[in-house]
Parts: C-alpha cells; sequence; structure tokens
C-alpha cells in the first residue's frame, strides 16, 4: 500500500483505528510449520475483514526467518485486495532491517530500542519515507512526549488494562492515564493492553485514535470482532 504525498500519508494515520498484533506462539498448534500456517491464515482473515494493520511481533524468528513470515504475510493481504487495494497495512516489530527489506508499511519500536530519529535517518536513506510508517511502545507520558518529539508517527500506549502479555510492563496505566497521554501528544495514540469489546469505548472516548490487541483478535473469529469494533465505533 502506498501513499503518493504528505496529504495521504497525514489520512492515513487520521483513520488508524485497530491493530492486530501477531503471537504464533498463542496458538493450540505447537509444530513450527503449523502454527505459522494459522498465523498466516489468520492474517488473511484480518486483511479480509479490513482491519487497518498488522504487526508482525514474533521475536524468536531470526531475521531470515522474520523476513520469509513478513513476506507470506504480505501476500496473504494482496490476496485479499479489492479494485481499490487493500486497506490493511503490514508492520514489523522492531526490526527496520527487516521491514524495509521485505518492504513492509512500518516499523514498531519498543521503548528502549532504536530511536524513531535515527529509524527516519535509514528510512530515508532508502528512500521509503513518504510511505513508511514508524510507531513507538510508550509506557509513561514522558517516554510518550519523547517518541512524539522525536519523530514517532503514532505511539502505543498500554497497558491500560491488566494483561498477561504486558504484565513485565507494570501495572496497568488505567483509563485517565491515557486520557492524559491523548492530551498531550499530537500523533495517534492506540491502547494496548487487555482490550476487549467490553472497554474499547471506553479507550476511544478516553481519546485513543484506536486499539491494539494480541488475543482480542487472535483468540476469536477475527472478522466477527473486527464487525463488532466497527459498530462500537460509529
Amino acid at each position: 500500500m502506498s501513499l503518493p504525498a504528505d496529504s495521504a500519508r497525514v489520512n492515513f494515520l487520521q483513520k488508524l483505528r485497530l491493530c492486530y498484533v501477531t503471537d504464533r506462539h498463542s496458538f493450540a498448534e505447537t509444530a513450527s510449520a503449523k502454527s505459522r500456517a494459522v498465523l498466516l491464515d489468520k492474517i488473511e482473515s484480518g486483511s479480509s475483514a479490513g482491519i487497518d494493520w498488522i504487526q508482525i511481533r514474533e521475536k524468536d524468528l531470526t531475521g531470515n526467518e522474520c523476513s520469509a513470515l513478513t513476506r507470506q504475510a504480505l501476500q496473504r493481504v494482496a490476496s485479499t485486495a479489492t479494485g481499490e487495494g487493500s486497506r490493511t497495512r503490514i508492520v514489523v516489530n522492531d526490526r527496520l532491517d527487516v521491514a524495509l527489506a521485505a518492504r513492509a508499511g512500518g516499523v514498531h519500536l519498543g521503548e528502549y530500542s532504536l530511536p524513531p530519529q535515527e529509524a527516519k535517518r535509514l528510512i530515508q536513506e532508502r528512500q521509503r519515507e513518504e510511505d513508511f510508517l514508524i510507531g513507538v511502545s510508550c509506557h509513561s507520558l514522558p517516554s510518550a512526549k519523547i517518541a512524539a518529539e522525536n519523530g514517532a508517527d503514532y505511539i502505543f500506549f498500554g497497558p491500560v488494562f491488566a494483561t498477561p502479555s504486558k504484565a513485565a510492563y507494570g501495572a496497568p496505566q488505567g483509563l485517565e492515564r491515557l486520557a492524559e497521554v491523548c492530551r498531550t501528544v499530537s500523533i495517534p495514540v492506540l491502547a494496548i493492553g487487555g482490550i476487549t469489546l467490553d472497554n474499547f469505548a471506553a479507550c476511544a472516548s478516553a481519546g485513543a485514535s484506536g486499539i491494539a490487541a494480541i488475543r482480542l483478535f487472535q483468540d476469536a473469529d477475527v472478522a466477527a470482532v473486527v464487525q463488532a469494533l466497527r459498530k462500537i465505533m460509529l
């Protein structure tokens, strides 16, 4: 998916709402090949359902393995494209080298990984700046402000609610702190951590531009979840 101009880029960012973050290890299938096949099917289903973007977050893979998976994901997304093209953008967690080599739509950086401004420099060298997004995970207001000041296009903030996948990042931030971050930074903020159909609307009311989640999309019929979330957004 290409963004030909800055105005198109801004328009895309304004419409960001739903992000499926992958974790193939959470599938019942334990064999590597089987879990990858299930994941690719889930990615295709998510794209068909109209998810705004999918983050490839498989941290145990080597660079070559992650690159191969990203290319397969891009092929699955392309297979769902309509005459106007697919709405779904593939971004890669933390591996800027993989994202650029596979021609993904962006990279999502950890709070303490490559700084956004350094990522931008490398992206400019590859002449990908116009259509390549940089996201950053943030777990405090100061880190959110730094990410925005240093050139991030959007941030994930959380964990907003309790969730096993984000337990290492401390106690839940809560809706009040989410609202504070959304008021303070000028870039889109997506809530992450324990997001459900029941609390999605509260995140939006707090100012979040959307949500990112693993289990919400991965543990259910992704098309049904996306449809339900879209109805809440209306």
